[in-house]
């Protein structure tokens, strides 16, 4: 066995040593310089030029006492079973979960984009069993040559990031990333709002129900005054058929409004991710459901509160750093990548310093002609970030809008169903002096249908009201972006 020479393993240290010492310090150097220069090259987002109002068209003047909207808004309409199927949906709605699934993969794809910043390292370590023949030109010899060989390296690259490329690419995933948070919160409002409009229509179409049912009572009630009236000689055939039209009619409004019931509550069923057999709703009436009062805050509040507007502009500045990344493919890419280890053909001579190897290697690849890609790849990404800048402002502007359009529902349903109740209350009035004068013998059958069919009408057409406003409301928050943050209250020192 050859013994390793004490000389050649100080000169393997020698060259070794300084070699890798100086790649280190021209890494760091490098590194630095591309960390730097990587910022001259990334524009910056651009401006969108937005027109925000001093308050809404539609809101009457917001004090600085008023409380906005809080996290959990729908406790304000204090119902314990509306509180308690909100919390589940946020728990187990296959939307919501979908959603954060989304934004997990984003963050995972943002750890990939950003791998490129940092160095690649590598070990390998081989065997390899080599034999030639044993015959040659002349004859046949007495057997070949058997070669075993043992090796054990470690290998790096890094690429410089001079232009920023890479870590503009990472920053456009992690923007990305931020966008399906957004998205996620988008979701889960647009699921809790859905809940509340359900529910809503569980009371509403349960209300509906019994008014029907008194109301085929009432006319079952005069129905029978009317055959009465025949009996006794003052009445007519036509009219017990037109009463007994009048409760056919009522008769027939109670299966679309069962159908609706059930729809409604199915659809629960879907948002809390449960069959619509193993779904209880009790329900019970729009009347015990309390109004709460909604302030919408400044319309400069609404920017940084709408989680839509949120993700917008997460993507529009995802956008923009893939435009900073795709230009930085115009200039060189520069990689340093280096090897090092061991190689013996003896295992136990393997990591003996004469067995030592290493190899450094700097490259510059400037882009000469593609046939248009990168130029095409840097245009697509200035559309696309174009793109998502109008994208960005009308959803900005439709949010003003979403609020103005819900403040202005609030009041005009409010206003319909206060008129609303006076025509409930004339028309049971109504009614009752017609019924009255039947009874008497003194009323014309006309005026008992009549009366009859505009209190029906007013009776469901109050429900409908109540239903609408309450709409409105879950309206108004949905567009506020649900429940904001508590205000921080600034110290007495700073006013």
């Amino acid at each position: 066995m050859t013994q390793p020479v004490p000389g050649a393993a100080v000169e393997i240290r020698r060259a070794i040593v300084p070699g890798a010492t100086r790649l280190a310090r021209s890494i760091a150097v490098v590194g630095l310089l591309a960390s730097s220069a990587g910022c001259i090259l990334t524009s910056d987002l651009p401006d969108p030029a937005l027109d925000v109002p001093n308050s809404y068209k539609a809101a009457r003047l917001t004090r600085p006492q008023d409380a906005p909207p809080t996290l959990d808004w729908w406790r304000g309409f204090r119902s314990s079973e509306l509180t308690q199927l909100m919390e589940e949906a946020q728990t187990v709605n296959l939307d919501i979960a979908a959603a954060t699934a989304r934004f997990k993969q984003a963050d995972a794809q943002a750890r990939i984009s950003g791998a490129p910043l940092l160095p690649s390292l590598s070990g390998t370590g081989s065997e390899s069993y080599s034999r030639t023949s044993g015959s040659s030109s002349s004859g046949l010899t007495n057997g070949g040559r058997e070669v075993v060989n043992y090796q054990s390296s470690l290998s790096a690259s890094f690429e410089l990031d001079f232009w920023g490329k890479n870590r503009d690419a990472a920053q456009a995933a992690e923007e990305t990333a931020v966008a399906n948070r957004f998205d996620r919160d988008v979701v889960a409002l647009t699921t809790l709002t859905t809940v509340a409009n359900a529910y809503f229509q569980v009371l509403a179409a349960q209300d509906r129900l019994r008014t029907a049912q008194s109301n085929i009572a009432s006319a079952t009630r005069i129905l029978s005054a009317i055959k009465e009236r025949l009996k006794a000689g003052t009445g007519t055939d036509l009219d017990v058929a037109q009463q007994e039209a009048v409760l056919a009619n009522q008769r027939a409004s109670v299966p679309p409004l069962r159908q609706t019931l059930d729809q409604n509550i199915n659809a629960l069923a879907i948002l809390v991710s449960r069959p619509p057999e193993a779904v209880r709703v009790a329900g019970g009436t729009l009347n015990q459901i309390a109004i709460p009062r909604v302030t919408p805050g400044l319309p400069s509040e609404l920017l940084t509160q709408r989680p839509d507007i949120r993700r917008q502009e997460a993507q529009l500045a995802s956008a923009t750093a893939n435009v900073g990344s795709a230009r930085a493919q115009f200039f060189p890419s520069i990689q340093l990548t280096g090897q090092g280890g061991y190689q013996s053909s003896a295992l136990s001579a393997l990591f003996q310093p004469h067995a030592a190897f290493f190899s450094l290697v700097g490259s510059a690849t400037q882009p000469i002609f593609d046939g248009g890609k990168i130029l095409g790849n840097f245009e697509f990404n200035r559309a696309k970030q174009d793109e998502l800048l109008q994208t960005y402002r009308k959803t900005v502007v439709q949010s003003f809008a979403d609020v103005d359009n819900a403040l202005m529902s609030i009041r005009q349903t409010t206003e319909k169903l206060r008129l609303q109740r006076e025509v409930l209350a004339a028309s049971r009035r109504a009614f009752q002096l017609s019924e009255q004068q039947l009874r008497a013998g003194t009323a014309d059958i006309v005026t008992v249908l009549n009366t009859q069919l505009t209190l029906f009408q007013a009776e469901d057409s109050l429900l409908q009201a109540q239903l609408a406003r309450l709409l409105a409301i879950v309206s108004l928050y949905q567009a506020l972006g649900g429940g904001w943050e508590p205000r921080m209250e600034r110290p007495v020192d700073a006013l």
